[in-house]
């Protein structure tokens, strides 16, 4: 699982895009891609990965901010530090859970979309 987890968030560097209210996407239309800083952007430019690079960051720290809360960017940057956390999440049977984790593979999929 752990392998998942960590080809899971490159996914996330192969993508971009950004502001913080989610009722206010549109998942079915790439959004123009866009630069913002925030804890995704932090964690990201910090990573040891490759494809870590400003532009790409920016672009998904944007979507972040237009397709998550504040909350659930936080706990997502939290991954780059701590993959299991993230297995631990998915596997997990919680409602709550649940919930966030579907909010992460959209987001997911916007930012491949927006920034790839």
């Amino acid at each position: 699982m752990r392998a998942f987890i960590l080809l899971t968030l490159p996914l996330v560097l192969a993508a971009c895009g950004g502001s913080s209210h989610r009722d206010a996407r549109v998942v079915s239309a790439p959004a123009q891609a866009a630069f913002a800083t925030g804890p995704i952007y932090s964690q990201c430019r910090a990573s040891e990965r490759s494809a870590s690079n400003r532009q790409l960051c920016g672009c998904i720290q944007a979507v972040a901010d237009r397709e998550l809360s504040g909350r659930d960017e936080r706990r997502i940057a939290g991954f780059f530090n701590d993959p299991e956390a993230a297995h631990a999440v998915k596997i997990s049977d919680t409602t709550a859970n649940d919930a966030f984790w579907s909010r992460y593979r959209d987001f997911i999929g916007v930012a491949r979309r927006t920034c790839g």
